[in-house]
C-alpha cells in the first residue's frame, strides 16, 4: 500500500507506517523485514527515502540492521523508567513484574584514586569500597554494575540479602540518597561486559553514570551501570517554562 497520503516528508510517513505495523502485530519482535527493494516497492517510495527512514528507526532502537543478514524488529524494552525518577535497578525489575537477583563478582577496598578524591571530596589515602555485581531479572543477567562508595560509610558491608545498595546505605550508614546527577551514553559491544550480560555482538549497551547525594548534598555513591539497550529504555519529562 502506498503511503503518499499526506504532505509530510515521505521518510516520516515511512517511519509512522512501520511503527504502526509493529503496533498492530504485522511485524513482530525479532522478525526480519522485507528486503529494501520489496519494502520500497510496497510503500511506493524510493530506496533512498526508505534508507533514511530505516536509519532513524535504528537510532530509535526500533529496528536493528545486521550486515549481510537483513533488518529486524527489535524487542520492546522490558524495563522502562523516567530518568528524572531516582529508581534503583531493584525497583525497575520489580515494577516489570520480575524477581530481582544479584551475582556478586567482587568486593574490594582500594585507596581513593584522583577521580575518587574529586568525586567524594576525600583525602589521599582514604579508602573506597568498590562493588562489582550483575543484576538479574528472573535469573537472567540484565545490568552490570560497578559501585564506588567511601569505606567509612559501609565499614561492615558484605554481600548480604539486600539487593538495593540505596537500601544498604540507608539502613547501615543512615545515608538516605536524595538525588543524583546522571549521564547516559550509548556504546556498542563491550569486550568485558557484553559476554557477562550474554549479549549478541550487535546488541548495544547503555551506560548510566550517576553521582548520588544525600539530603545534605554530600556525595555518597558513584555508580557505573551497563544496561542491555534492547531491554531498557529511559525517558524524561520536559516542561515548557
Amino acid at each position: 500500500m502506498s503511503i503518499k497520503v499526506d504532505s509530510r516528508h515521505l521518510y516520516l510517513q515511512v517511519i509512522d507506517n512501520i511503527k504502526q505495523k509493529i503496533a498492530e502485530g504485522v511485524y513482530k519482535e525479532k522478525e526480519r523485514l522485507p528486503s529494501e527493494f520489496d519494502l520500497s516497492k510496497q510503500l511506493g517510495v524510493s530506496r533512498a527515502t526508505l534508507r533514511e527512514a530505516l536509519r532513524i528507526l535504528e537510532e530509535e532502537n526500533v529496528i536493528i540492521r545486521r550486515h549481510g543478514v537483513g533488518t529486524f524488529i527489535n524487542s520492546r524494552p522490558t524495563f522502562s523508567s523516567g530518568i528524572e525518577q531516582l529508581s534503583s535497578v531493584t525497583d525497575m525489575i520489580k515494577q516489570a513484574g520480575m524477581k530481582p537477583g544479584t551475582i556478586f563478582l567482587s568486593t574490594q577496598i582500594q585507596e581513593a584514586t584522583e577521580e575518587d578524591r574529586e568525586r567524594f571530596q576525600c583525602e589521599e589515602g582514604d579508602l573506597i569500597l568498590m562493588i562489582e555485581r550483575v543484576r538479574t531479572a528472573d535469573g537472567q543477567p540484565v545490568v552490570y554494575c560497578v559501585d564506588r562508595v567511601p569505606r567509612k560509610y559501609l565499614p561492615n558491608y558484605f554481600s548480604g540479602e539486600l539487593e538495593s545498595l540505596l537500601d544498604v546505605l540507608n539502613l547501615q550508614a543512615g545515608k538516605k540518597i536524595s538525588y543524583a546527577i546522571a549521564h547516559i551514553e550509548p556504546i556498542g559491544y563491550h569486550e568485558k561486559v557484553s559476554p557477562v550480560l550474554e549479549c549478541n555482538p550487535e546488541t548495544a549497551l547503555l551506560t548510566l553514570k550517576q553521582m548520588h547525594y544525600d539530603v545534605q548534598d554530600d556525595p555518597i555513591l558513584y555508580s557505573l551501570n551497563y544496561f542491555k539497550a534492547d531491554q531498557f529504555s529511559f525517558h524524561v519529562l520536559r516542561k515548557r517554562t
